[in-house]
């Protein structure tokens, strides 16, 4: 075909990959091989959703034509998830300030359209959520990289903040953070909170990992300032990743700009998760019991890793992620994640899915599978360094 002829693709499109879905691609034609994969690459738990939410989905399956909802999904849904920081937090949100996504990721797309515009700055932690940085780079927003490690406990500080040169329009901050499982502390959230409010920069609260923590439970960031965007999501501690269901809590004034987005972009949340995820809130004993596997696994690995090689981690304080150095044994971590898959069948993701500059060095692990398999995967892993 003649070159001038050729159609044209969106500049945005050329964003980066999210890397794990990739490995994750490659662990299944592993698979497909006849190898028995480990899956150590994904965030993704291995249980089902709660029996009750099941029971629910099922009752709306045959009972319910399963139209759509309003645009910012079932009030029964929406006044459930604000009860839930008044119970969980001691926080008292208005209902209406709720908006029920399509996954934190519908999340992430829709609060970030309404709070930046093309041009923008937004600092986001390196290591972290890959998402946030190419969603951002889609909408022709900057994004400002803060370089965090064990010296700022893998997350952002207002020390950090301030040797950013020139303005900043907005930060993300996720406690626990996604590929570190690091914390903030309630002193640290409150200090950034104060930071941003101070310099009417928008902050972005990602909480998804609320509910798995190992030691002191999260804070919202709601607790500190109301006019906080909070992301939250049922994939993760409710266990109902292919659900695609998450939720927003917004100020007033991006309430209605989220409104007109979503009627727009998504027209509604999935109307049988909603139906299924008012059940959610009451199976706080399933869902403490996978807390419990993950704190197990995460045992597991403490123990495996470093004597299998990988002897300098993130703290995972919470979420199921442990984030290894792997400077002393090589230059690539996507070469040796390759070797892992092919030649013992566990399957884990490059650290430069979260840090585009450093991530060469390092390597992620997820214990969010059953103890059978973290268990498979730490013998697998002390015989390879054998």
């Amino acid at each position: 075909m003649d070159a001038s002829l050729q159609r044209k693709v969106a500049r945005r499109a050329a964003i980066a990959p999210f890397i794990v879905m990739d490995v994750m691609r490659a662990a299944h034609e592993e698979a497909s091989r006849g190898t028995e994969v480990l899956h150590l690459e994904v965030g993704q738990p291995s249980t089902p959703a709660p029996r009750a939410v099941l029971r629910e989905a099922q009752a709306a399956l045959a009972t319910d034509r399963l139209g759509y909802t309003e645009a910012l999904g079932l009030e029964p849904l929406r006044r459930r998830i604000a009860d839930h920081y008044a119970e969980t937090y001691g926080v008292a949100v208005d209902w209406r300030r709720v908006v029920v996504t399509t996954g934190s990721s519908g999340a992430f797309v829709l609060a970030f359209l309404a709070a930046f515009d093309a041009g923008d700055r937004v600092a986001v932690a390196v290591p972290g959520y890959p998402a946030y940085r190419n969603i951002l780079q889609a909408l022709g927003v900057e994004v400002v990289l803060l370089p965090v490690g064990p010296e700022t406990h893998f997350q952002p500080s207002p020390d950090l903040l301030d040797a950013v040169s020139g303005r900043l329009d907005g930060l993300i901050i996720a406690s626990p953070a996604n590929p570190t499982g690091a914390m903030l502390t309630r002193d640290a959230l409150a200090a950034l909170v104060t930071y941003c409010r101070e310099r009417a920069i928008r902050l972005v609260s990602d909480e998804i990992y609320h509910g798995i923590t190992y030691s002191a439970a999260a804070e919202t960031a709601l607790a500190f300032d109301d006019q906080t965007v909070v992301v939250n999501s049922f994939s993760k501690y409710y266990s109902m990743t292919g659900w695609r269901l998450g939720w927003l809590v917004l100020p007033e004034d991006l309430l209605r700009p989220v409104e007109c987005l979503q009627q727009n972009l998504f027209i509604s949340p999935p109307t049988l998760s909603q139906r299924a995820a008012c059940a959610a809130f009451a199976c706080g004993d399933d869902l403490d019991a996978n807390v419990r596997r993950y704190a197990s696994n995460r045992a597991v690995l403490l123990d495996a890793l470093p004597a299998a090689g990988f002897g300098s981690l993130a703290p995972a304080d919470g979420a199921f992620y442990l984030y290894a150095d792997v400077s002393g044994r090589t230059a690539d971590s996507a070469a040796l994640c390759r070797r892992m898959l092919r030649e013992i069948g566990v399957a884990v993701t490059p650290g430069t899915d979260f840090d585009p500059g450093r991530g060469h060095t390092c390597v992620r692990f997820s214990f969010a599978g059953s103890a059978e398999e973290i268990n498979a995967a730490a013998e697998r892993l002390l015989r390879w360094q054998a």
